[in-house]
Order: structure tokens, then sequence, then C-alpha cells
């Protein structure tokens, strides 16, 4: 079992947050945390433009939560992971993975923000799926049902010790006979495997190779758990696939690649290799976010930080990244498929990016 990330002593809170029965439920998990009112979740100055929270970075995570109201319930479409984006039950995270790139919209702190209003994003969700009607034909996303991430912008696994709205949305989808939820995670909470999803939502434990993930998944579960958890979320009905993400480039990656899909294979039982669908996702990386990592965690961007095989790339979303250079990495991304087609030729690959 994985410890929890949460030790919340601060709450900063919209006034209709508060008012909401799931703001309610919220506050009632953290009866002794200071309270803090402010007129939005997006814009606390105290917080997100406090260039100084940038050193304090791991304990604002870990002791800091954000309640507001979702404003946007719009769904757009993806075509990728999932066929459908949903709206976020929240945004940012506890754990402190270096290369996550929600950050680089908020600035200098990035914990947890709970939105209240889950009701109504779950009402949005099942408007448009009513709408969708059956999936016309099986794709490269899935054979009978249009698939929604719910999980975007956070970690639900987290969410989950929190709040019951994980909890709602798998109840969600177990109603919903032609969708299925989808979300990834890089925290093993086994009070998931009580919400009885019956096949309807789809988990993805996020893999790499220990050593890498050791410097640059902060706060998470271990790689190896996460690996010992796939049948037991097996076995509770969900739909257990892997992120192999991000893919980071270094001397000796494939070596390490190899290692880790044999630990796989050798970790999970026929019921989970049956089902066992995977997305590679290589690193992509960001020159404020790399700024910011300078000044709390320097080591993690030995690994992250390569001018000499990045590239900049400007976004779907209109921020200039950084990303492995185009020629070279059609070239590494065949050679990762390779060699996991020759370790697990059982796991077919959804998604490749």
């Amino acid at each position: 079992m994985s410890r929890s990330p949460l030790a919340i002593d601060t709450i900063y809170l919209e006034p209709a947050a508060e008012a909401s029965p799931r703001g309610q439920e919220i506050l009632a998990r953290f009866p002794q945390a200071r309270r803090i009112a402010v007129p939005s979740h997006w814009n606390i100055p105290d917080l997100h433009g406090n260039a100084g929270s940038a050193e304090d970075w791991l304990r604002i995570k870990r002791s800091t939560l954000v309640l507001g109201v979702k404003k946007g319930l719009g769904l757009r479409p993806n075509g990728r992971s999932a066929h459908f984006i949903a709206p976020s039950s929240s945004n940012g995270c506890a754990m402190a993975c270096a290369y996550c790139y929600v950050p680089r919209r908020k600035g200098y702190a990035n914990p947890i923000t709970l939105f209240a209003n889950t009701d109504e994003i779950g009402h949005a969700i099942a408007r448009h799926a009513h709408r969708q009607g059956p999936l016309p034909a099986p794709d490269q996303i899935d054979e009978r049902s249009w698939v929604y991430d719910i999980g975007e912008n956070g970690d639900l696994s987290v969410d989950a010790l929190a709040c019951d709205s994980v909890r709602d949305l798998v109840a969600l989808f177990r109603g919903l006979p032609n969708a299925k939820g989808s979300f990834a995670t890089k925290f093993v909470n086994p009070d998931l495997l009580a919400y009885a999803p019956e096949g309807r939502t789809r988990i993805r434990f996020s893999l790499m190779p220990e050593r890498v993930a050791k410097v640059v998944d902060v706060r998470t579960s271990p790689i190896l758990t996460r690996i010992a958890a796939i049948d037991d979320f097996v076995r509770a009905g969900y739909e257990v696939h892997v992120n192999f993400s991000p893919v980071i480039l270094y001397e000796g990656w494939e070596a390490d690649w190899r290692d880790l899909f044999r630990v796989l294979d050798a970790g999970i039982g026929a019921a989970a290799r049956a089902q066992l669908g995977a997305e590679i996702i290589f690193l992509t990386h960001n020159a404020a976010l790399h700024a910011v990592n300078l000044r709390w965690h320097p080591r993690a961007e030995d690994w992250l930080w390569r001018p000499d095989i990045q590239e900049t790339k400007r976004s779907e979303g209109g921020q200039e990244n950084l990303r492995y250079r185009s020629g070279w990495k059609g070239r590494w991304l065949d050679r990762f498929r390779r060699l996991l087609a020759a370790e697990l030729p059982y796991c077919r690959v959804r998604y490749a990016f």
C-alpha cells in the first residue's frame, strides 16, 4: 500500500465551493485545515504568482488544497488516448513529477484543485454520451465504446483520498452502455478496488524504468508497486492498461526498458495479459518548467533537459515546448516498439507519440 501524499493544513476556497455538498464533504475530511477564501481558484497570488514558492514546491503539494467550481463544462475531441476529453474534476496534483505539463500554466505552485460541482460534470458527460449513440466501428481507442478521459489535469487515484468524486464518476460510466471512463495514474490507491467499475472504467498505470522514476517521479508509488497492483485492479473489474510514459532518452535507455518489460511480464497474470494495451509517449519538456525545476529539483533536469537532442515545437495549446528532434524521434520510437513487441508480444499499442 502506498503512503498517502496528503497532509493538508491549508485550504484555499471559493465561497460557492464551500457552500456545496461536495465542498462540505471535502472540508469535513480536513477539519483542522486553515481556510482562506479566494475569489477564483485559478488566480491565487500568494500561491500561483509567488516566485518564492518554487523552493517550497514539495511542501505546498503535500499540505495545500484548493477548492473551486469548474466553470467550463465543454467536452472536446481527442482521438489519441481517448475519443473525448471530459471536463476535469480536478486540476493539479499532490505528486511532483518533474516533467508535468500542468504547472507550465499555473506558475510557481501546483497543488490539487478539487472542483465541488462534480455532479454538473457528470451530467455533462452523460448528456454527451447519450448524443453519441453507439461507437460506429472499432478503432485504436476501443473496440466497442466511446472513451472519455476524465483525469487529464490531475491524478484521480490521489483525488479519491480527499472526496468521493472519483467513486461517482466510476458509477456514472457503469450506467453508460456506450461509454467508458479512462484515467492515468502513478499512485496505487486500494480504495478504488471497491468502486465496482464492471469494465466501464479504464485505468492506465504509468510506467518507466525504476532508476529514472526514482529521480523524476517524485512522491509517486514505486514502479514495482504499480505493477503489483495490476492484477488486483483487473480482478476488481477495471480494464487495466499501461502508459509507457514519458520515454526519456539517455545512454542505456533500451536496456532499462527491456528490463522493465520483463518485470512487467513476470508480474501480471493471464487475465491482465489478455486485455493489456499500452500508450507510448516520449518526453515533452518546457523551458519555463526547466527554470522552475532548477530551483527545487535540479537533478531531474540532468535527465529531462537535453538541448543537444531536443528541438522547440509549438503545442496544440499554443505553448513552445521541447521535444526530441523529429527526424530522430521517429527512429527511436520504432526501436522502442520493436523492443516492446519482442518482449511483450501480447501488449497491443493503442497510441504512440
